[in-house]
């Protein structure tokens, strides 16, 4: 490597290379976590509240692995992330139908809910069981939202984490540079999934919860983490969904992607072609997000 490059929102110099392969000979019995974690501390990277970013460094080793730039230590798990690593609690989940006016289920309570572990479980249960594309735990910033009607029965599930590193429409309706998204997408989350359970067939429900939960979001996120948010976005599959609920609660459609994975800088993923909506948290966003 003789050259920077961008890896995880942040510049990697081949003098970074060099030093992230000297740890790796000098510490053989090293693992992965102990390594990733040495690497944040030297590099003093950390979030706005001081934290360090251990799992971010990991997710960096891994794609400086996967360039052939480094090589790690071998996983002492054979699972690839916490929640393949062991199986979910069994769930007793109430299948009686819940169809009503949204009125008939007040008052609903909205829970962020990452930093209970109870509750936490559920939430990965209800995802890994009934939204189509599973759940395999989560790596870095993030918000876990679960929705209960006035019985406490589990309602809905809102994921928020990492937004896409690079989106056309998005990026165009921000009006910023490649330099400044680099430095600024931290201000942006994704809502990666939003499962309302099969049993629930409520109107205007989903738009109720989008527009609870966008009240919020900022707030819970600075909260947590230091920082507010600017700008939400998701990305819809168009064969699957028509964005009705996130029309209602008055997101705004971009267009479509390319049919490129989220995190593909290097046009070799092909996924399903989808709609992208965003939903600004401030007046101000763009000069927030171009500063």
């Amino acid at each position: 490597m003789d050259e920077t490059i961008v890896v995880q929102g942040r510049r990697v110099t081949p003098q970074d290379v060099a030093r992230i392969r000297q740890l790796r000979l000098e510490n053989p019995g090293w693992s992965r976590r102990r390594l990733s974690q040495s690497v944040a501390e030297e590099w003093d990277w950390r979030n706005a509240r001081g934290q360090l970013k251990d799992m971010a460094a990991r997710t960096l080793l891994l794609k400086l692995e996967a360039r052939g730039l480094v090589y790690l230590p071998p996983r002492r798990q054979t699972a690839s992330n916490r929640m393949a690593a062991r199986s979910l609690p069994r769930q007793n989940w109430d299948t009686t139908p819940v169809e009503c006016k949204l009125a008939g289920l007040c008052p609903l309570t909205v829970r962020e809910v990452s930093t209970d572990a109870t509750a936490r479980v559920r939430f990965a249960a209800a995802l890994a069981e009934f939204h189509y594309l599973g759940y395999r735990g989560t790596v870095g910033e993030n918000l876990q939202y679960t929705v209960m009607d006035c019985h406490g029965r589990l309602l809905a599930c809102l994921l928020f984490g990492a937004a896409a590193w690079k989106c056309r429409a998005r990026d165009g309706f921000i009006g910023w540079t490649a330099g400044r998204r680099e430095r600024r997408l931290h201000l942006i989350t994704n809502n990666t999934r939003f499962l309302i359970l099969p049993t629930v067939k409520v109107p205007h429900l989903a738009s109720w919860i989008l527009g609870q939960v966008m009240r919020r979001l900022s707030r819970d996120w600075e909260q947590k983490y230091g920082h507010g948010i600017a700008l939400v976005e998701t990305f819809v599959e168009r064969d699957r969904f028509a964005g009705t609920s996130y029309r209602a609660a008055n997101w705004v459609c971009l267009g479509s992607t390319t049919g490129r994975s989220r995190q593909d800088r290097y046009s070799t993923l092909r996924v399903p072609v989808k709609d992208v909506y965003v939903y600004p948290l401030r007046k101000d966003f763009r000069r927030e997000l171009s500063s």
